[in-house]
């Protein structure tokens, strides 16, 4: 339902061009917010998948290490 007042709305405001402005700017405005909400500042880089941490405490999983197969 959200959806279909949004297009409604939408179409409403883009038949003026000062409607097609406040699109414009509202379009600009939910693209900045969108760039920070997926980058949070403080955040750790990620990992590869792959790279193993360097540190030798690390539990790495059953299947590693020196094990013999019977």
């Amino acid at each position: 339902m959200k959806r279909i007042l949004q297009l409604v709305f939408t179409r409403w405001l883009a038949r003026t061009p000062l409607g097609m402005v406040l699109l414009g700017l509202g379009w600009l405005f939910m693209r900045k917010r969108r760039a920070r909400k997926q980058q949070p500042a403080s955040a750790p880089a990620r990992r590869e998948p792959g790279r193993r941490s360097g540190d030798p405490y690390a539990w790495r999983g059953p299947a590693t290490g020196d094990r013999r197969r019977r």
